[in-house]
């Protein structure tokens, strides 16, 4: 996670020996995070490095779509095992960093994907890009425009190629469409986000577009 000064160094200042119960909940998380990471992701990532190494040799739908998702699993499982860990570390020394990934692909719409995802790097986001830029004060076109210029910055975060960037791009698109549609239905909350029966139509929907996006991110070219 990447853990603000203002929310770890009063933890510094108030350091208190770890208990029994951090060790205990510290080694669970670490634990937890090398399952994710050893058993889950490790496998996937082969499934996934197969098929990107010689996309002309896998033809079909069937292939493209298992070569996707097998990323798509292998990313979450990497990044949620790695920040498990280095919260479970934090733990046993008596320090408390925050959840990062809040079950991400159970998202009905990409704004709470983006709300689950990755915590600490959106809110970062948000409070030192797409807040300063103007966030949504200033005007609806303003509003789409900072959110394609916070997730455009916010690819290019992750690497110095054009790929990111388009990865990037494309979820700043999809938020502005997220954020148009609730602006024509008075920006009330959908009802899907609760028990309506169309929460999993729109979660399955998430869940395909945000795999589509990783296409970019893993590509080579």
């Amino acid at each position: 996670p990447i853990v603000r000064a203002s929310y770890f160094l009063p933890q510094v200042d108030a350091w208190r020996k770890p208990s029994e119960a951090n060790l205990s909940e510290g080694t669970g998380l670490i634990l937890l995070g090398l399952v994710k990471k050893m058993v889950f992701a490790d496998q996937f990532a082969t499934v996934a490095d197969q098929y990107f190494s010689g996309v002309s040799t896998y033809s079909g739908a069937l292939a493209a779509w298992t070569g996707v998702i097998a990323f798509g699993m292998q990313i979450y499982f990497d990044f949620s095992g790695y920040t498990d860990i280095a919260r479970g570390c934090g733990r046993i020394l008596g320090f408390h960093f925050p959840l990062n990934f809040a079950r991400p692909y159970m998202a009905v719409d990409i704004r709470e994907f983006w709300h689950r995802w990755h915590i600490s790097l959106s809110t970062w986001l948000r409070d030192y890009l797409y807040i300063p830029l103007g966030g949504n004060r200033k005007g609806r076109i303003r509003t789409y425009v900072n959110l394609m210029l916070t997730m455009l910055l916010g690819g290019l975060w992750h690497g110095a190629s054009w790929t990111f960037v388009v990865w990037g791009g494309y979820h700043g698109l999809l938020l502005a469409v997220d954020r148009l549609v609730r602006s024509l239905s008075g920006g009330a909350s959908p009802a899907w986000r609760s028990s309506h029966p169309a929460r999993w139509v729109f979660g399955f929907m998430t869940f395909i577009l945000v795999n589509i996006g990783w296409v970019f991110f893993r590509a080579q070219s």
